[in-house]
Protein backbone atom coordinates (compact mmCIF):
# COMPACT_ATOMS: atom_id res chain seq x y z
CA UNK A 1 0.00 0.00 0.00
CA UNK A 2 1.01 3.63 -0.46
CA UNK A 3 1.08 6.18 2.37
CA UNK A 4 0.99 9.88 1.46
CA UNK A 5 1.72 11.86 4.63
CA UNK A 6 4.12 14.03 6.58
CA UNK A 7 7.21 12.88 8.44
CA UNK A 8 7.39 12.99 12.26
CA UNK A 9 10.99 13.30 13.43
CA UNK A 10 9.94 11.94 16.83
CA UNK A 11 8.70 8.74 15.19
CA UNK A 12 5.40 8.55 17.05
CA UNK A 13 3.01 9.88 14.41
CA UNK A 14 3.02 10.72 10.73
CA UNK A 15 4.60 8.51 8.14
CA UNK A 16 6.83 6.78 10.70
CA UNK A 17 3.80 5.59 12.66
CA UNK A 18 2.09 4.63 9.41
CA UNK A 19 4.98 2.43 8.29
CA UNK A 20 5.22 0.75 11.69
CA UNK A 21 1.48 0.04 11.86
CA UNK A 22 1.27 -1.33 8.33
CA UNK A 23 4.32 -3.53 8.88
CA UNK A 24 3.06 -4.78 12.24
CA UNK A 25 -0.15 -5.93 10.57
CA UNK A 26 1.64 -7.83 7.83
CA UNK A 27 1.22 -5.41 4.91
CA UNK A 28 3.85 -3.56 2.87
CA UNK A 29 4.27 0.21 3.12
CA UNK A 30 5.52 2.44 0.32
CA UNK A 31 5.57 6.19 0.99
CA UNK A 32 5.30 9.64 -0.52
CA UNK A 33 6.40 12.28 1.99
CA UNK A 34 4.40 15.53 1.86
CA UNK A 35 6.37 17.51 4.46
CA UNK A 36 9.14 17.21 7.01
CA UNK A 37 8.43 18.20 10.61
CA UNK A 38 10.77 18.87 13.50
CA UNK A 39 8.84 17.63 16.54
CA UNK A 40 8.94 15.57 19.69
CA UNK A 41 6.37 14.36 22.23
CA UNK A 42 5.85 17.96 23.39
CA UNK A 43 4.96 19.53 20.06
CA UNK A 44 5.89 20.57 16.54
CA UNK A 45 8.75 23.07 16.25
CA UNK A 46 8.88 23.53 12.46
CA UNK A 47 7.41 22.25 9.18
CA UNK A 48 9.27 22.06 5.86
CA UNK A 49 7.06 21.31 2.82
CA UNK A 50 8.26 18.98 0.06
CA UNK A 51 8.26 20.52 -3.46
CA UNK A 52 5.02 19.52 -5.19
CA UNK A 53 6.63 18.14 -8.34
CA UNK A 54 8.83 15.92 -6.18
CA UNK A 55 5.81 14.80 -4.14
CA UNK A 56 4.00 13.81 -7.33
CA UNK A 57 7.08 11.99 -8.56
CA UNK A 58 7.17 9.91 -5.37
CA UNK A 59 3.53 8.93 -5.89
CA UNK A 60 3.93 8.15 -9.58
CA UNK A 61 7.03 6.01 -9.14
CA UNK A 62 5.46 3.99 -6.34
CA UNK A 63 2.24 3.32 -8.24
CA UNK A 64 3.94 2.56 -11.56
CA UNK A 65 6.40 0.03 -10.13
CA UNK A 66 5.22 -1.63 -6.90
CA UNK A 67 1.60 -0.60 -7.21
CA UNK A 68 -0.89 -0.34 -4.35
CA UNK A 69 -3.99 -2.16 -3.14
CA UNK A 70 -4.89 0.78 -0.89
CA UNK A 71 -3.69 4.35 -0.36
CA UNK A 72 -3.72 6.29 2.91
CA UNK A 73 -3.39 10.07 3.09
CA UNK A 74 -2.46 11.98 6.21
CA UNK A 75 -0.95 15.46 6.58
CA UNK A 76 -1.42 17.45 3.35
CA UNK A 77 -0.75 20.92 4.83
CA UNK A 78 -2.33 23.26 2.25
CA UNK A 79 -4.58 23.54 -0.78
CA UNK A 80 -1.74 23.27 -3.29
CA UNK A 81 -0.56 20.00 -1.73
CA UNK A 82 -4.10 18.58 -1.73
CA UNK A 83 -4.49 19.50 -5.40
CA UNK A 84 -1.13 17.97 -6.29
CA UNK A 85 -1.92 14.71 -4.48
CA UNK A 86 -5.40 14.44 -5.99
CA UNK A 87 -4.02 15.13 -9.47
CA UNK A 88 -1.44 12.37 -8.98
CA UNK A 89 -4.06 9.90 -7.73
CA UNK A 90 -6.74 10.73 -10.30
CA UNK A 91 -7.91 7.68 -12.16
CA UNK A 92 -5.78 5.19 -10.24
CA UNK A 93 -8.88 3.32 -9.05
CA UNK A 94 -7.34 2.33 -5.71
CA UNK A 95 -9.15 2.37 -2.37
CA UNK A 96 -8.28 5.43 -0.30
CA UNK A 97 -8.34 5.98 3.46
CA UNK A 98 -8.35 9.75 4.01
CA UNK A 99 -7.26 10.91 7.47
CA UNK A 100 -7.98 14.68 7.44
CA UNK A 101 -5.07 15.71 9.65
CA UNK A 102 -5.55 19.29 10.83
CA UNK A 103 -3.93 19.75 14.25
CA UNK A 104 -1.08 17.87 15.96
CA UNK A 105 -1.53 16.35 19.42
CA UNK A 106 0.45 19.25 20.91
CA UNK A 107 -1.77 21.85 19.23
CA UNK A 108 0.25 22.84 16.15
CA UNK A 109 -1.85 23.46 13.04
CA UNK A 110 -1.01 20.99 10.25
CA UNK A 111 -3.60 22.14 7.69
CA UNK A 112 -4.08 25.75 6.61
CA UNK A 113 -7.65 26.95 7.34
CA UNK A 114 -8.12 27.96 3.72
CA UNK A 115 -7.40 24.42 2.57
CA UNK A 116 -10.47 22.88 4.21
CA UNK A 117 -12.73 23.60 1.23
CA UNK A 118 -10.15 22.10 -1.13
CA UNK A 119 -10.00 18.98 1.02
CA UNK A 120 -13.78 18.68 0.90
CA UNK A 121 -14.01 19.38 -2.82
CA UNK A 122 -11.10 17.29 -4.10
CA UNK A 123 -9.96 14.64 -1.60
CA UNK A 124 -13.18 13.48 0.02
CA UNK A 125 -14.85 12.37 -3.24
CA UNK A 126 -11.84 10.08 -3.87
CA UNK A 127 -12.01 8.47 -0.43
CA UNK A 128 -13.29 5.02 0.44
CA UNK A 129 -13.50 6.09 4.09
CA UNK A 130 -12.83 9.31 6.00
CA UNK A 131 -11.38 9.02 9.55
CA UNK A 132 -11.78 12.38 11.36
CA UNK A 133 -11.50 13.00 15.07
CA UNK A 134 -14.08 15.28 16.67
CA UNK A 135 -12.32 18.64 16.12
CA UNK A 136 -11.72 17.72 12.48
CA UNK A 137 -15.32 16.59 12.05
CA UNK A 138 -16.57 19.87 13.52
CA UNK A 139 -14.57 21.83 10.95
CA UNK A 140 -15.68 19.64 8.04
CA UNK A 141 -19.35 19.45 9.04
CA UNK A 142 -19.71 23.01 10.35
CA UNK A 143 -21.46 21.77 13.48
CA UNK A 144 -20.61 21.40 17.15
CA UNK A 145 -20.25 17.82 18.42
CA UNK A 146 -20.56 18.00 22.22
CA UNK A 147 -21.71 14.46 22.97
CA UNK A 148 -22.01 10.88 21.74
CA UNK A 149 -25.53 11.36 20.43
CA UNK A 150 -24.48 14.25 18.21
CA UNK A 151 -21.62 12.15 16.83
CA UNK A 152 -24.06 9.93 14.99
CA UNK A 153 -25.75 12.86 13.28
CA UNK A 154 -22.36 14.40 12.44
CA UNK A 155 -21.20 11.17 10.79
CA UNK A 156 -24.31 11.19 8.62
CA UNK A 157 -23.72 14.85 7.71
CA UNK A 158 -20.14 14.07 6.66
CA UNK A 159 -21.38 11.36 4.33
CA UNK A 160 -23.45 13.95 2.45
CA UNK A 161 -20.17 15.64 1.45
CA UNK A 162 -19.36 12.89 -1.04
CA UNK A 163 -17.57 10.22 0.98
CA UNK A 164 -19.19 6.74 1.13
CA UNK A 165 -18.06 5.88 4.66
CA UNK A 166 -16.94 7.74 7.79
CA UNK A 167 -15.29 6.53 10.98
CA UNK A 168 -15.85 9.38 13.43
CA UNK A 169 -13.49 8.96 16.39
CA UNK A 170 -14.79 10.02 19.79
CA UNK A 171 -11.63 10.05 21.86
CA UNK A 172 -11.87 13.80 22.52
CA UNK A 173 -15.08 13.40 24.54
CA UNK A 174 -14.82 12.91 28.30
CA UNK A 175 -15.91 9.75 30.06
CA UNK A 176 -14.77 6.23 30.87
CA UNK A 177 -15.79 4.87 27.47
CA UNK A 178 -14.44 5.85 24.05
CA UNK A 179 -17.06 5.64 21.29
CA UNK A 180 -16.37 5.63 17.56
CA UNK A 181 -19.13 5.80 14.97
CA UNK A 182 -18.86 3.99 11.63
CA UNK A 183 -21.28 5.37 9.07
CA UNK A 184 -21.78 3.62 5.73
CA UNK A 185 -24.54 3.36 3.17
CA UNK A 186 -25.88 0.45 5.26
CA UNK A 187 -26.34 2.62 8.36
CA UNK A 188 -24.52 3.41 11.61
CA UNK A 189 -22.55 1.19 13.98
CA UNK A 190 -21.12 2.35 17.30
CA UNK A 191 -17.94 0.77 18.69
CA UNK A 192 -17.08 1.18 22.37
CA UNK A 193 -13.84 0.62 24.27
CA UNK A 194 -12.81 1.43 27.84
CA UNK A 195 -10.78 4.62 28.04
CA UNK A 196 -7.12 3.99 28.87
CA UNK A 197 -5.79 6.57 31.35
CA UNK A 198 -2.45 7.49 29.76
CA UNK A 199 -0.76 10.50 28.13
CA UNK A 200 0.92 8.20 25.63
CA UNK A 201 -1.46 8.51 22.71
CA UNK A 202 0.69 10.37 20.17
CA UNK A 203 -0.09 9.16 16.67
CA UNK A 204 -3.26 7.22 17.43
CA UNK A 205 -5.12 8.80 14.51
CA UNK A 206 -2.35 8.12 12.00
CA UNK A 207 -1.96 4.60 13.33
CA UNK A 208 -5.66 3.78 13.19
CA UNK A 209 -6.11 5.06 9.64
CA UNK A 210 -3.07 3.15 8.39
CA UNK A 211 -4.20 0.00 10.18
CA UNK A 212 -7.58 0.29 8.42
CA UNK A 213 -5.82 0.80 5.09
CA UNK A 214 -3.66 -2.27 5.70
CA UNK A 215 -6.79 -4.35 6.22
CA UNK A 216 -8.37 -3.06 3.01
CA UNK A 217 -5.13 -3.74 1.11
CA UNK A 218 -5.18 -7.30 2.41
CA UNK A 219 -8.72 -7.89 1.19
CA UNK A 220 -10.62 -7.45 4.46
CA UNK A 221 -14.01 -5.79 4.30
CA UNK A 222 -14.40 -2.25 5.61
CA UNK A 223 -16.01 -3.22 8.92
CA UNK A 224 -13.49 -6.01 9.58
CA UNK A 225 -10.64 -3.62 8.79
CA UNK A 226 -12.02 -1.11 11.31
CA UNK A 227 -12.54 -3.77 14.00
CA UNK A 228 -9.01 -5.13 13.63
CA UNK A 229 -7.49 -1.64 13.49
CA UNK A 230 -9.25 -0.56 16.69
CA UNK A 231 -8.08 -3.70 18.50
CA UNK A 232 -4.51 -3.09 17.32
CA UNK A 233 -4.49 0.55 18.44
CA UNK A 234 -5.93 -0.36 21.84
CA UNK A 235 -3.22 -3.00 22.35
CA UNK A 236 -0.52 -0.55 21.20
CA UNK A 237 -1.72 2.09 23.68
CA UNK A 238 -1.83 -0.41 26.55
CA UNK A 239 1.78 -1.41 25.90
CA UNK A 240 3.11 2.10 25.16
CA UNK A 241 6.77 2.36 26.23
CA UNK A 242 6.41 5.72 28.01
CA UNK A 243 9.01 7.62 26.00
CA UNK A 244 9.35 11.42 26.11
CA UNK A 245 8.09 14.19 28.35
CA UNK A 246 4.76 14.87 26.64
CA UNK A 247 2.35 12.76 24.60
CA UNK A 248 4.45 9.63 24.11
CA UNK A 249 4.28 7.13 21.24
CA UNK A 250 2.44 3.83 21.07
CA UNK A 251 4.03 0.40 20.97
CA UNK A 252 3.54 -0.25 17.28
CA UNK A 253 5.43 -3.54 17.59
CA UNK A 254 2.85 -4.98 19.99
CA UNK A 255 2.11 -7.69 17.42
CA UNK A 256 5.73 -8.85 17.32
CA UNK A 257 6.66 -11.87 19.46
CA UNK A 258 10.41 -11.70 20.28
CA UNK A 259 10.34 -15.19 21.81
CA UNK A 260 9.00 -16.62 18.55
CA UNK A 261 11.66 -14.76 16.58
CA UNK A 262 14.36 -16.09 18.91
CA UNK A 263 13.12 -19.62 18.34
CA UNK A 264 13.46 -19.13 14.59
CA UNK A 265 17.07 -17.92 14.95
Amino acid sequence: MLIVAGSDSGGGAGIQADIKAVTALGAYAATAVTALTAQDTRGVRAVHPVPLDFLQLQIRMSLEDIGADCIKTGMLADAATIDAVCDALAGCGVKLVADPVMVAKGGARLLEPGAVETLKRRLMPLATILTPNLPEAEVLSGMSIPDAETMEHAAEVLMTLGVPAVLLKGGHLDGPVVRDVLATEDGLEVFESPRIDTPHTHGTGCTLASAIAAGLAQGLGLRDSVVRARAYVEAAIRSAPGYGHGHGPLDHAVTVDPARLAALG
